[in-house]
């Protein structure tokens, strides 16, 4: 799920250096947490949430196909 996350991630913003992406595991719930600096933030939100949205509902499609829970966070730095 992490790689899912990188790649969309990855493609989104200009620089790839200043995001990263991190995933634990709490109460039974995997989290990927998408650490960014403000500038590219913007890009991986979208307006009105729009991106931030549409990755995590590509995220929990594949989270439903492995029988596990996701919750994807996004960090500003």
């Amino acid at each position: 799920m992490e790689d899912l996350v990188r790649f969309i991630v990855d493609s989104l913003v200009d620089n790839k250096d200043a995001v990263t992406i991190e995933s634990s595991e709490e109460d039974g719930v995997l989290v990927i947490n998408i650490i960014s600096e403000k500038d590219q933030i913007g890009k991986i939100i979208g307006k009105q949430g729009r991106i931030a949205k549409a990755i995590r509902t590509i995220v929990k499609a594949g989270a439903n196909k492995k029988k596990i829970k996701v919750s994807v966070e996004i960090i500003e730095k």
